[in-house]
């Protein structure tokens, strides 16, 4: 563009055309290569489904229950937070006012809250300065990721299957994530310690484990008290960290207590742990934090190291996000165990309902279809004896009214293809039936 002259001498030209900005065509083969990835196009291709067929009863979206959101507790929780800031905190109007509409902090400015939260639900005792919160979990673990990837030696390993968001970040960042075999109990550490080995022996650096023991997505399967302690020695036997992701525990079955937080039982540093507010609050608020403490040989801890990323990723998380966090926090106690309690006796009751419809439907001793029974969380893996993938699911979704979300994308396309998962999360037990209806038609219709 060439300055104009005369009394608008400070304006420029228009911009040229659109058109002749868009002549230039990009090749996906000229960008990253996890564009192309099932990791980050899972997701996209069950919105595009859903979007075709909106009169279909879906199964496939992991969201929270959204039934008890009040739009007028919005302000409200804002309200607690900036009493909080002024009455605990002794913050002048001026200074209330900047922390609420100025940038913030990177590491964020309801980390006393969170310290508090993680004492009264998980009895961890953190430093505030050790907790970065970031936007969303996904964050919190690109973070962490691309701190740990020093060069292409480097790899981490995952439960196969295991939650497609960290794949998928671990793709962004260039890590190589290596599977590690799933028991019914969760991840196996017999394997872990086999695929260590093995990757050692091919060159690569193993840097770190991700684990979710509490209802794990997509499995539902919760690790024993044993299996997590061991873990902890492998970890300290082998050097690597564990990357702890805890977002469905608090979503138990009400019976007897929850078991303890890898993080709780971790003596030598070796865990770090992601936090969500996705799943106990909501996710409009985009609010997700890690717990890294582990201190750095030249000062400082973890976390410090992660913040510098993060000034050159987001710079801050939303502060008015955190505010609205920070006053629900605040009027529940900082327990997000309290927080969730309604949603997880919704979650307890549509548990329920998918099981034991699945009796019904599939449980003749000549049925071919089998499923897991966690005893929490909000996922169901169902078993068939047939492929169970996109063009299957675009078949149920078309033909049979029905969505559920293809196992495959969970095993980074290397498994589950005769699996499915069911998440019963969103719907009522009354969905939940005619839902079991139409799948139990489409697997009728599959098997014939």
């Amino acid at each position: 563009m060439t300055p104009v002259t005369g009394p608008g001498a400070t304006v420029l030209d228009a911009p040229a055309p659109a058109a002749a900005a868009a002549g230039h065509v990009l090749h996906t083969g000229e960008l990253h290569y996890s564009l192309t990835d099932p990791a980050l196009t899972s997701m996209t291709l069950l919105s595009e489904i859903a979007v075709r067929h909106p009169d279909a009863l879906s199964f496939a979206a992991g969201l929270p229950f959204e039934g008890h959101y009040e739009t007028s507790a919005l302000p409200r929780y804002l309200e607690t937070y900036t009493r909080h800031l002024s009455q605990e905190r002794g913050l002048t109007p001026e200074q209330v006012t900047r922390t609420l509409f100025q940038y913030g902090p990177t590491k964020g400015i309801i980390n006393d809250l969170l310290a508090r939260h993680l004492m009264i639900d998980e009895g961890l005792t953190v430093d505030p300065d050790a907790i970065v919160v970031t936007s969303g979990c996904q964050e919190a673990m690109i973070l962490v990721l691309r701190a740990l990837r020093r060069d292409a030696r480097d790899v981490v390993f995952a439960a196969a299957p295991t939650y497609v968001g960290f794949t998928g970040a671990s793709r962004l960042v260039d890590m190589t994530v290596r599977q590690v075999r799933e028991t019914a109990h969760g991840l196996d550490p017999d394997d872990l310690e086999a695929q260590i080995r093995m990757a050692r022996a091919d060159g690569l650096n193993p840097r770190a484990c991700y684990v979710i023991p509490d209802f794990a997505n997509p499995s539902g399967a919760t690790m024993p008290v044993d299996v997590r302690r061991r873990l902890l020695r492998i970890a300290e036997e082998e050097g690597i960290l564990l990357l702890e992701d805890n977002p469905y525990s608090m979503f138990h079955d009400g019976g007897g207590t929850r078991p303890p937080t890898i993080k709780s039982l971790d003596a030598a540093g070796r865990v770090v742990y992601f936090g969500s507010f996705s799943k106990t609050a909501f996710p409009g608020a985009r609010i997700g934090y890690v717990v890294a403490d582990q201190r750095i040989a030249e000062g400082g801890r973890f976390a410090d190291q992660l913040v510098k990323i993060k000034s050159m990723l987001t710079l801050n998380t939303s502060t008015l996000a955190q505010a609205a966090i920070g006053g629900l926090l605040i009027e529940h106690g900082c327990s997000t165990e309290q927080a969730s309690a309604r949603a997880a006796e919704v979650y307890r009751r549509n548990g329920r309902a998918l099981l034991d419809g699945l009796q019904e439907r599939f449980g003749g001793p000549d049925s071919r279809v089998r499923w897991n029974t966690p005893t929490g969380g909000m996922f169901v893996v169902l078993t068939v004896p047939f492929r169970a993938d996109e063009a299957a699911l675009q078949r149920s979704a078309r033909d049979f009214g029905v969505l559920w979300t293809p196992m495959y994308h969970f095993y980074a396309g290397a498994g589950g293809l005769n699996q499915l998962r069911l998440s019963f999360s969103v719907l009522t037990p009354e969905e939940i039936g005619v839902g079991l209806d139409r799948l139990a038609a489409f697997v009728a219709q599959r098997t014939a």
